[in-house]
């Protein structure tokens, strides 16, 4: 059974005996770590440790591959460097905002100020922001030759309905923009997930035709904090939901009925706007300070709610006794099947490489 055809099984509860042994990404620091402890010198360009010779010192395999366009800003702003010293760099970014990103250590840029603060900035994003045949990549075929060749599950990009505009203009600016200007906001959605269904009808026929039919659309919000969404779930059904929607019929008219999405934090108050918008796979459930779990989350939202991580990461910085005692927590749910076990998130610096690779050699060695 290839990972491709493990995957399905598990979300789609099929026939398995066992779980896929991934790898996501790691910490900077916990690179300079493990370099020490025994990791060779891979690609230095490969600071998260995602590329194939890291899979194949760890024994492990990626989470998916990935086909999409691209459905950002487009054109990017151009950056400016505005001050850079020895210790941090500000500049204007990509996206318009201006960061303080320090130097030498991991951490989320600091925004200092933002090109996009309110409706009436809102027509020089949403021009960046239009169809354009030069957005699909000029190698797809290859792109989608290589999905088929990996032997993964394969994943079409979906954008952000609420991330990116975070991003953009900030979270006070986007609070304020949800009370004072309703209708901006349910246009910068909609123009994103328009773009998005775009995408996916220029790209799935030309996959379909060449065999390949993607098993999930999947997105990026990184919308929650550890107090609950950033936006709140009456807003979310008035102004986001549609935009889902939208993407949900797109995907379900190429055959793909899991939609994924990615935000961190405590996601529970908006799954079950999620789910009734059409969200169906959750990546990656922390536990954090909020004790999150999947088990809970299977118990709540049932088993059209797929789940990917929820393994808390800090037992890897333990010990043994502490990683098999969260195996053993996720057993019944693994099990049961919608469920892909993986650390909750990036490998943290405290985690030795020997405790990383003990948990996969116990994530290999499990049966059912």
């Amino acid at each position: 059974m290839t990972h491709r055809q493990l995957f399905q099984q598990i979300m789609y509860y099929g026939d398995f005996d066992r779980m896929p042994v991934l790898h996501w990404a790691v910490w900077d620091e916990t690179v300079e770590r493990w370099r020490g402890e025994g990791l060779p010198a891979f690609d230095a360009a490969d600071i998260n440790l995602q590329g194939p010779e890291v899979h194949a010192f760890l024994g492990t395999q990626p989470l998916w591959s990935f086909l999409g366009a691209d459905c950002g800003l487009f054109p990017l702003f151009e950056e400016e460097d505005i001050e850079v010293t020895d210790e941090y760099r500000v500049f204007r970014d990509s996206g318009g905002v201006v960061v303080k990103d320090w130097k030498g250590k991991s951490s989320i840029p600091h925004q200092i100020e933002f090109t996009l603060k309110g409706a009436e900035d809102w027509p020089q994003y949403k021009e960046r922001l239009q169809p354009d045949p030069a957005r699909i990549p000029a190698n797809l075929d290859n792109h989608i030759a290589q999905c088929l060749g990996s032997g993964l599950a394969v994943v079409v990009g979906v954008g952000s309905m609420m991330g990116w505009i975070r991003n953009w203009m900030g979270v006070q600016n986007m609070s304020y923009l949800m009370y004072e200007a309703p209708d901006v906001y349910a246009d910068m959605v909609d123009t994103i997930a328009e773009l998005s269904c775009w995408s996916l009808n220029e790209i799935l026929p030309i996959a379909k035709a060449a065999g390949l039919t993607p098993d999930l659309g999947f997105g990026w919000e990184d919308i929650c904090g550890s107090s609950g969404p950033l936006v709140s779930p009456p807003l979310f059904d008035a102004y986001v939901a549609p935009g889902y929607r939208k993407i949900r019929g797109t995907l379900e008219a190429f055959g793909i009925d899991l939609l994924g999405i990615d935000s961190d934090g405590f996601v529970e108050p908006l799954l079950p706007h999620w789910l009734n918008a059409g969200v169906n796979v959750m990546f990656p459930v922390e536990p954090g300070t909020w004790g999150a779990t999947p088990e809970h989350m299977r118990e709540r939202f049932g088993r059209e709610l797929r789940i990917i991580g929820g393994f808390d990461k800090l037992a890897l910085e333990k010990n043994t006794a502490a990683i098999d005692a969260e195996l053993e927590s996720h057993m019944a749910l693994m099990k049961e099947g919608g469920f892909l076990l993986l650390p909750d998130h990036f490998i943290t610096p405290g985690t030795p490489l020997a405790n990383y690779q003990y948990y996969l050699d116990r994530v290999r060695a499990l049966r059912f």
